[in-house]
């Protein structure tokens, strides 16, 4: 079945749907999510989003601290640009409904809050709860615009590029991305949606690890769809893990936000001595590299299972108003954090790589936007600055939004080719789900355990070498068997842990987020760039 739209958004995150907006004043507007609407890590956002909204606080300061955090591969121009939009986009967003924390009910400045490598307090913040407010805002206004539409569990396949839908390498259009293939979980069909803009915000990649705090749905799909159809992808060994997930056997996937350390908590042992003076020089405050890099090493050396957040030194009511989220998970699995430690372990958490990206969010592909954390815009380096992520999201949807505007007039003049019908050839339905499921956990299990927090070369090398059989068992039941949403995650995240792998094995050095025990510290004369891989 053939669909045709004038922009194609595949993810409905904070990313997409701020495009969204703005591109439905252009044309047709087609939003697809994999799942239901709300499900995204914007969603799951806790801490807030970093900008300058204080008189004592700079651009300079803020460009500083992120340029610090990521570690010397932070690209300047791109750092500039996004901190200085910052403010602006902070005013558009509450312009759209979204109720920021004030310091005073109904009325004053901001309640700004510091988080991990930070020098001052720039966190806009809804309490613990800032990332469902903006994304219940954006889908408010959103689902209140005729000129968008939502489509819920729409899983996208491939993309459309001009060289694999017939036309000639000679032609202009042969790297022009024309759309994609979407899996209708309803129907059990696979469409054929045509578009004049195709924007990838699927978001990160968490579910290739065992442990995350990221959604189930964030099996790097982005990543590899754009790989596959031949876009740059860049620096995907820089896996963000976020130092303080809670440890408890009656859930997964919940976060203690770095604003608890921001308001005072601190890391402590079983025996409760604090912990992070002996390893920088702030202590508690240290960005996400360094703490989880912290924790990784108190635990292997106690063989403990998790270390403590200690905040109960706070008012009781401080902390139930500060974070009414964490306090009422926590009280909910018999832990109260006005009284006792919390017990957390570090979790892959956000992708600092990703598809390569323009100061507008173009890719390398003639038509294809990629924004969020799918995309690899330059910002965040060897490791992201808490809470920019949100801000990135944002300043590049308005950046990518005007360079659609400014080419607009050629792109409605040119209307998009017949993509060819999707064809299932000889495939047979998947009688097995154990075939998905084993090769998932195995995956999963390997990334953790070889491509964690500490590498080595003989690790990666291990690694690489297990996967490659896996992979290739996935590629076969992709070509023997119809697709299930299961089959299409499980190739997706079986193509991003090679990604992973090869860009981890190519840098030999550590830096930020990466750390090889063979190569202990920064080759700036090598590697003081971003690793570039394509298909």
């Amino acid at each position: 079945m053939e669909q045709q739209t004038d922009f194609l958004i595949i993810g409905s995150g904070i990313s997409g749907l701020s495009f969204a907006l703005k591109a439905a004043r252009l044309g047709r507007v087609t939003l697809i999510t994999k799942k239901q609407k709300l499900d995204s890590a914007t969603n799951l956002a806790q801490g807030g989003i970093a900008a300058v909204l204080d008189p004592t606080d700079s651009f300079a300061a803020h460009m500083q601290d992120t340029l610090t955090a990521g570690d010397g591969l932070c690209h300047p121009e791109v750092v500039r640009m996004v901190v200085e939009s910052g403010p602006e986009r902070i005013r558009e967003l509450m312009a759209l409904g979204v109720d920021f924390q004030r310091a005073e009910p109904d009325h004053g400045e901001l309640d700004l809050a510091r988080e991990g490598g930070h020098s001052a307090r720039r966190i806009a913040h809804a309490m613990d709860r800032t990332g469902s407010r903006i994304e219940e805002s954006l889908l408010r206004q959103a689902s209140a615009d005729p000129r968008i539409t939502i489509l819920e569990n729409h899983l996208a396949v491939d993309l459309l590029i001009g060289s694999k839908i017939g036309l000639a390498a000679s032609t202009p259009y042969s790297d022009h991305c024309f759309g994609a293939y979407v899996f209708n979980r309803d129907s059990q069909q696979v469409e054929s949606w045509s578009a004049r803009v195709t924007v990838l915000c699927t978001g990160g990649s968490g579910k290739v690890y065992l442990y995350t705090t990221n959604p189930d749905i964030a099996t790097g799909d982005g990543i590899a769809m754009a790989y596959r159809a031949g876009a740059r992808v860049a620096n995907l060994e820089f896996v963000q893990f976020h130092p303080t997930c809670l440890y408890h056997h009656r859930t997964k996937n919940f976060l203690i936000s770095e604003a608890v350390r921001g308001e005072g908590g601190r890391l402590i042992d079983r025996h409760g001595h604090p912990f992070m003076a002996k390893y920088d020089p702030r202590g508690d405050l240290a960005t996400r590299d360094t703490v989880a890099r912290a924790i990784d090493l108190e635990l292997k050396a106690s063989g403990d299972d998790c270390v403590y957040l200690d905040i109960t030194h706070q008012p009781a009511a401080f902390l139930i108003k500060r974070f009414p989220t964490i306090y009422q998970t926590c009280l909910g699995l018999g832990i109260d954090i006005t009284k006792e430690p919390i017990p957390v372990v570090p979790a892959a958490h956000y992708m600092c790589g990703g598809v390569v990206s323009d100061l507008q969010g173009r890719s390398n592909l003639e038509n294809l936007y990629v924004l969020g954390e799918t995309a690899c815009t330059g910002l965040h380096g060897a490791n992201r600055l808490a809470s920019n992520s949100l801000l990135e999201a944002v300043v590049y949807a308005q950046r990518a939004w005007e360079q659609c505007e400014r080419d607009w007039p050629r792109l409605a003049a040119r209307q998009p080719p017949p993509p060819p019908p999707w064809r299932a050839g000889q495939a047979e339905p998947l009688a097995e789900a154990v075939l998905i499921s084993h090769n998932w956990d195995q995956i999963r299990r390997l990334m953790w355990n070889y491509v964690g927090i500490v590498r080595s070369e003989k690790r990666l090398n291990l690694v690489q070498e297990r996967l490659q059989p896996i992979t290739a068992e996935v590629e076969r039941h992709y070509r023997d068997y119809l697709l299930t949403p299961d089959l299409i995650e499980l190739r997706n995240i079986s193509l991003v842990a090679e990604l992973i792998v090869r860009c981890a094995i190519l840098r030999k050095e550590s830096r930020g987020l990466h750390y090889n025990i063979d190569h202990p510290t920064h080759d700036d004369k090598n590697w003081a760039k971003d690793t570039v891989i394509i298909k």
